[in-house]
């Protein structure tokens, strides 16, 4: 599990697909499962699967919206339960943060990105926040810094285009 810096708050990640790493996540933030976790990709085409599920004027407006600070709720066959919260759907972004797009870059698809903040507390602004807060409970914390958004991302559904935060 990484800490990383992203484009209001600092996230922590981990690959979507290991069963372990998840549980690992949502023990540390003391999160339920069925919330589900936000997964972060460095281009849109790594949620093409799921972008082809969505009709193309929602489709367009997904793909002009990143990277940016909006994350979108789409219909997916392919993720974990454990991330999607048993949904059949997605929290998907694209961020409007360089260094966290290439930190998927390298991994080489999406990752779990969730604030990194145990849950009711406030999510971390700072690497200083984050050593303090989990420094210890954390694999790696890449240096870095967020960008100029204020708090997490806006999310909305790409299925009826409704905000929900």
């Amino acid at each position: 599990m990484v800490a990383h810096a992203c484009e209001g708050v600092w996230g922590l990640a981990c690959n979507p697909w290991c069963e372990a790493a998840v549980d690992r996540i949502l023990e540390i933030k003391k999160r339920s499962v069925s919330k589900g976790l936000i997964v972060i990709g460095h281009s849109s085409a790594v949620f093409e699967p799921e972008l082809e599920m969505v009709d193309s004027s929602r489709r367009f407006r997904v793909q002009h919206s990143w990277p940016g600070h909006v994350t979108w709720i789409l219909p997916t066959q392919r993720f974990p339960q454990t991330v999607t919260g048993g949904r059949s759907t997605i929290a998907a972004r694209v961020p409007d943060h360089k260094q966290a797009r290439e930190l998927c870059e390298a991994y080489g698809g999406a990752l779990v990105s969730t604030s990194a903040n145990h849950s009711s507390e406030i999510p971390a602004r700072s690497e200083s926040e984050v050593r303090e807060s989990m420094g210890s409970q954390v694999d790696f914390i890449l240096r870095g810094s967020i960008g100029d958004a204020i708090g997490p991302s806006e999310i909305r559904s790409a299925i009826d285009d409704v905000r929900l935060r």
